[in-house]
């Protein structure tokens, strides 16, 4: 069970914001304080798996090819690539793109690494989709399921940043679970803890925000 003040504040921000036709994201704003984000070691950039999941279906991509290719594709993956396809993306920076824009994340083979860095880093490097590397004791099915609820806290050099924690059609205790791991998370990674938070806000798309720290 959530903190009753972040439930709260979840419950309110349901109720008062407008209802749209479309699913909207429930995402939080995060505002540190007192840390010079020029410092690497004062930037957050932390894997986060959360109690519910986001509400949706992740698209994720794999660079895989043979048996592990056809595993990841009945586990759910969006889309498997494979050495040939690699070269092909590697050719075609506009289909890399439009690959990296529909793809929520990335896993890769470890001997397919050393290539996508090579050919699309570019690409994925800016948009924090990097491939995850699939170690060789690691099973694909288990990696996708457990990357489905998972969400990346990335500060970059940044003061102020945001983080997807649901769908507003979720239930609100299940949701205000989600904020509450976050903000616990934070709280154990920040060189001060809660004293390096400034405000914490949960907002939808396109509604108001409440604010829960």
């Amino acid at each position: 069970m959530a903190e009753k003040s972040i439930l709260e504040a979840v419950k309110k921000l349901l109720e008062e914001s407008p209802k749209r036709n479309f699913s909207e994201s429930v995402d939080l704003a995060i505002n540190l304080k007192n840390l010079d984000m020029n410092q690497p070691k004062n930037r957050v950039d932390e894997e986060v798996i959360l109690p519910h999941g986001l509400g949706k279906e992740l698209k994720i991509g794999v660079f895989a090819k043979g048996d592990v290719g056809l595993r990841a594709k009945a586990a759910g993956a969006a889309y498997v690539i494979s050495d040939v396809e690699l070269d092909e993306l590697a050719a075609d920076k506009n289909r890399a793109r439009t690959l990296a824009n529909e793809c929520d994340l990335f896993i890769a083979e470890t001997q397919f690494m050393p290539t996508i860095g090579k050919n699309l880093g570019i690409v994925l490097g800016p948009r924090g989709k990097m491939p995850i590397p699939l170690l060789p004791n690691k099973d694909i099915g288990e990696l996708i399921q457990s990357k489905q609820n998972a969400i990346r806290l990335r500060s970059k050099d940044k003061l102020t940043f945001h983080v997807p924690v649901g769908r507003r059609n979720m239930n609100p205790d299940d949701l205000a679970e989600n904020v509450e791991t976050i903000v616990s998370r934070l709280e154990r990674v920040l060189d001060k803890g809660r004293h390096n938070l400034r405000t914490v806000y949960v907002t939808t798309t396109m509604g108001k925000s409440e604010r829960v720290v």
